[in-house]
């Protein structure tokens, strides 16, 4: 029955109308059909007593047992206001912190956020995700999806990119709709130009660069060139180990060099239906102006003997190598701008812009695939579910039974 609600939820979804380019151009990408909630909310219910079943499960705890990942699922299942996520949030991460923490399921996860989303608590969605090793969030990509498109809904653009940054750090830039969602925050935050720390850049340059690589086209390229532009500058200042810490990134040297290795591939693509935006190229010439000035800086010793200890930090010779290299890269960056300027491989386009009209061209062939993936894998958690269910009740049945016999066992020796 509830296998049959949810495939007709979805199919009618499917066939919702997704929001015209002028209107996904606003503060918003995805469709309704794909942010209805109709399909998640057409499950079959199991009604739960939360205090009852956080009873439960406190007392489990207190005895040192596990508790089961369907009692964790019904909590988040039968949250009704912003209170109970906070709740839900405590129950979580004992959870994740006792024997049975591997087996938090997938539905659970996606549950957790879209209650977050749901009923206000967005940023505790984010807390989780964020820590997801104390708390066992790991979305995948549609989830993923919705919480990334709720806060481009709202303009918040930064909080948005943290999200890209959890993709990034999942490597779950599988689906087209979460690349563009991603390159669409990623763009939008930047064209706000934020002051960013070296962290900051370090996060946004890892995001950049691996969802680039996933886009074979101009927004595609100049996402690789400003992500290689961004980890180059902190490879730079702080040596290639302040790169790679806890970053899916693999171990090679020279990111700076990789940028520029971005711009010479374009240059090298015939006709001009491949091309690097403006901005993007303006940005990386600003980095490597900025790097210049602080090289120059050092090479004076202005700096003082504290903040030298600070950037000295795990530099090795190898990237002290990379550092002097800095003069070629700034030359050759001018000589490569303006070979692309000649051959009019420049997009006077902001990136923004293009992220933009990305989204407007491909997002909603992307939807259709995910919404049917999300039927599929829908009913295959709740066919789970209820085999998880059945197996509760057989287990309870069991236990309920070899008490009778041991009560029945008590008795006749008494009596004998």
């Amino acid at each position: 029955m509830a296998s049959s609600v949810l495939k007709r939820c979805v199919t009618a979804a499917v066939k919702v109308k997704s929001l015209s380019p002028s209107l996904s151009a606003r503060r918003w990408l995805l469709s309704s059909a794909y942010t209805d909630t109709k399909v998640w909310e057409a499950r079959e219910k199991d009604p739960q007593n939360l205090a009852v079943l956080a009873n439960i499960m406190n007392r489990t705890y207190e005895r040192n047992l596990p508790v089961s990942s369907l009692s964790v699922s019904r909590f988040i299942d039968n949250i009704s206001c912003r209170e109970e996520v906070e709740q839900a949030e405590y129950y979580l991460y004992k959870f994740r912190h006792s024997p049975n923490c591997w087996y938090l399921r997938d539905w659970t996860i996606h549950s957790w956020i879209r209650q977050c989303l749901k009923y206000g608590a967005r940023e505790k969605a984010l807390h989780t995700l964020q820590n997801k090793v104390q708390y066992g969030i790991f979305p995948d990509d549609f989830t993923f999806n919705l919480l990334i498109d709720s806060y481009i809904k709202e303009g918040d653009f930064k909080s948005a990119c943290t999200v890209v940054e959890e993709v990034m750090h999942q490597e779950a830039f599988d689906l087209p709709s979460t690349q563009i969602l991603s390159l669409y925050a990623l763009g939008s935050y930047l064209a706000t130009r934020p002051q960013l720390t070296v962290s900051e850049e370090r996060l946004l340059g890892a995001s950049l660069l691996i969802c680039g690589l996933k886009q074979d086209n101009t927004v595609g390229l100049s996402a690789q060139l400003l992500g290689n532009a961004f980890l180059g500058k902190v490879e730079m200042l702080k040596g290639i180990h302040g790169v790679f810490k806890g970053m899916p990134l693999l171990w090679t040297r020279g990111y700076l060099s990789q940028a520029l290795a971005v711009m010479e591939k374009v240059a090298a693509v015939p006709g001009d239906d491949v091309k690097l935006s403006k901005d993007t190229l303006d940005y990386v010439n600003n980095l490597l102006q900025e790097l210049s000035s602080a090289s120059d800086s050092d090479s004076s010793g202005e700096e003082s003997a504290g903040e030298e200890d600070k950037n000295e930090d795990a530099v090795d010779e190898e990237d002290q190598a990379e550092r002097e290299k800095l003069s070629h890269y700034t030359s050759r960056f001018k000589e490569l701008s303006s070979q692309l300027e000649s051959q009019g491989k420049v997009d006077t386009a902001s990136f923004q812009a293009l992220v933009t009209t990305l989204a407007q061209q491909n997002l909603a062939a992307a939807e259709k695939p995910d919404l049917e993936q999300y039927e599929s894998r829908a009913l295959a958690w709740e066919s789970e579910k209820m085999q998880l269910i059945q197996r509760e009740n057989e287990m309870r049945e069991r236990a309920n039974q070899e008490k009778q016999e041991r009560l029945a066992a008590k008795a006749a020796a008494r009596m004998g």
